[in-house]
């Protein structure tokens, strides 16, 4: 009573469920893939999210700090010396170019100061607190006669530290190292000594202090940067220059090292020193380097091409004084001469300190009228 199926029909039957089956098959395989995928695509999620967790809430400060501080500080470089430009000086415009850097003239680019970090970093990050125990150094950028020497004396002597400096009788220098390992926390004259030159400037220190430590310590270590300086009035400053020049000081020892070379300057005087010049043959000089002394060791001398500028002394002057300026924002700290035993300007000192964690003064820092040449 059923219906038969003819050989033709039954031939073609047996061809076709072959088929239907590799196209189940195929279909399934497919839904399989597409599971597959929808989980790897989930744990990469779950992965993303925890490292935001991990990032946000349990990276150490110390880590977590080194993450945009190049970007913030070409950012910052670049808004401070286009303010510069509203204060009546034509400096040139500065924009940043494809490297990364910024271009400050056609010939010169401006330095990075790796690791480095600044005053709003400081006060307006409250993850970027000086730690002794991790990473972090302290440069004082010492400038003559500006009592830098009596201040880098309370700086190995007088703080408060869990492992405090280990100074011994008749050196000059004194070991401070980190409390749970043998490293610098201190780049100083009294800590490391001169290590960069005597009395190296900003431009000598940021292209040698972290191959001097690296030396010391050895490479691989990504180290954070707090510069600290002195400035002081500069009629008084030169002064005081002078009347040590008078008595027969010299600074022999400087190497004035920039763009890789050590410069060779001319000499005001013939013979070991310059012992009773006057203050017209000092002043006559033009190669006395006592002349904007300040501005010169706080400036980025790449700019201008070190001591042997093409630029016309005007340019260079004003490249020096805009490039001095925003070296001293990168600065979490610099003290002023003339008030240091202003109430107020303590005040700021002693604020300054409390945020370098583990460090606090012993007794507040006071500098005596005769700790200066004069």
């Amino acid at each position: 009573m059923g219906r038969r199926v003819s050989g033709d029909g039954a031939s073609e039957l047996a061809v076709l469920l072959p088929d239907d089956t590799c196209e189940r098959t195929a279909k399934m395989e497919s839904r399989a893939r597409r599971t597959r995928l929808r989980g790897i695509i989930g744990i990469c999620i779950i992965l993303a999210l925890t490292g935001i967790v991990y990032l946000g809430y349990f990276c150490p400060d110390h880590v977590c700090a080194l993450t945009n501080r190049d970007l913030k500080e070409s950012s910052r470089l670049s808004e401070g010396f286009a303010a510069g430009t509203g204060s009546g000086l034509s400096f040139p415009s500065i924009e940043p170019d494809r490297s990364n850097l910024l271009s400050v003239h056609p010939a010169f680019k401006l330095q990075s100061i790796q690791g480095s970090l600044g005053y709003e970093d400081i006060f307006t990050n409250d993850t970027f607190q000086f730690d002794i125990n991790a990473n972090d150094v302290i440069v004082f950028l010492h400038i003559q006669k500006t009592g830098g020497t009596l201040f880098g004396k309370h700086l190995v002597r007088d703080l408060d530290l869990q492992k405090p400096c280990s100074c011994q009788r008749r050196r000059k220098r004194c070991f401070c190292f980190r409390p749970n390992r043998n490293e610098n926390w201190l780049f100083s004259r009294y800590s490391t000594g001169w290590k960069c030159g005597l009395h190296a400037d900003w431009t000598e220190l940021t292209s040698c202090v972290d191959s001097e430590l690296n030396k010391i310590e050895g490479e691989g270590v990504k180290r954070r940067y707090f510069y600290i300086t002195i400035i002081r009035d500069p009629v008084a400053r030169y002064l005081s220059e002078f009347r040590h020049v008078q008595r027969g000081a010299t600074w022999r020892g400087a190497r004035h090292w920039c763009g890789g070379a050590q410069a060779n300057i001319p000499q005001c005087y013939n013979g070991p020193s310059w012992q009773g010049v006057t203050l017209e043959q000092f002043m006559s000089c033009p190669h006395n380097l006592a002349s904007n002394r300040q501005t010169r060791m706080l400036a980025d001398l790449s700019l201008i091409g070190c001591y042997n500028s093409s630029l016309s002394k005007q340019e260079s002057d004003r490249l020096m004084l805009a490039s001095a300026k925003n070296n001293l924002q990168f600065m979490p700290f610099f003290m002023l001469t003339e008030y240091q035993k202003d109430n107020e300007f303590n005040g700021a000192t002693s604020c300054w300190l409390e945020t370098l964690k583990d460090i606090n003064y012993r007794q507040l820092y006071l500098l005596p009228g005769n700790a200066i040449a004069f």
